[in-house]
């Protein structure tokens, strides 16, 4: 499947320009709003075949996402393996696997997830199938938008990676300043 992920990822409105606080709390530019990727199933099985093609070959018993983008990310990329799918849901500010849902002890999961800027959502994600027993292999997410330089402590694979600047709240260059302000995302943005 040849597909052009950047064309596919403009007409779907997903990449937004103007002057954005992350969910990370760095300020952007430009912005990825997954859900218009994830309410377009032709742009969303592209961009998750690229993934499930990605590691095909690799030994991975369960597809593992967060909460909220990333659970209809691993049922996606999880069905195209044949592999099973786990959903990783925070309770009480901590990622968890609830529902009663447990794994086998050294089961190999791949993580995936919707944006990578600073991997915070990941290594929580990691942590919590860690905790139940299993081994994480691997990272992967629709769009890397990450530093170079980003040290997950696992392999990672973005179906699209993207050079889209972030900074620090005490960064800001003074024509983005001067931008009105918008806080897209699903995470509560602390400063």
């Amino acid at each position: 499947m040849s597909v052009d992920l950047g064309a596919l990822l403009e007409s779907s409105g997903a990449i937004l320009k103007g002057h954005f606080l992350l969910t990370s709390g760095r300020h952007s530019d430009v912005y990825f709003e997954k859900f218009r990727v994830l309410e377009q199933p032709t742009v969303l099985t592209a961009l998750c075949h690229e993934i499930a093609e990605h590691f095909a070959d690799q030994s991975i018993d369960f597809v593992a996402g967060p909460t909220t983008g990333g659970i209809i990310i691993a049922f996606e990329v999880a069905r195209q393996m044949g592999k099973p799918s786990v959903y990783v849901e925070t309770e009480n500010g901590v990622k968890t696997l609830r529902r009663g849902k447990t794994l086998p002890a050294g089961a190999k999961v791949l993580i995936v997830d919707d944006v990578l800027t600073t991997g915070t959502s990941l290594v929580e994600t990691r942590q919590a199938i860690e905790n139940a027993g299993a081994e994480v292999v691997a990272y992967a997410v629709l769009i890397d938008r990450a530093a170079p330089g980003l040290d997950l402590q696992r392999p990672l694979f973005g179906a699209y990676k993207v050079e889209a600047q972030s900074y620090a709240p005490d960064e800001v260059p003074e024509a983005l300043a001067a931008i009105p302000i918008s806080k897209p995302g699903t995470r509560a943005v602390t400063s």
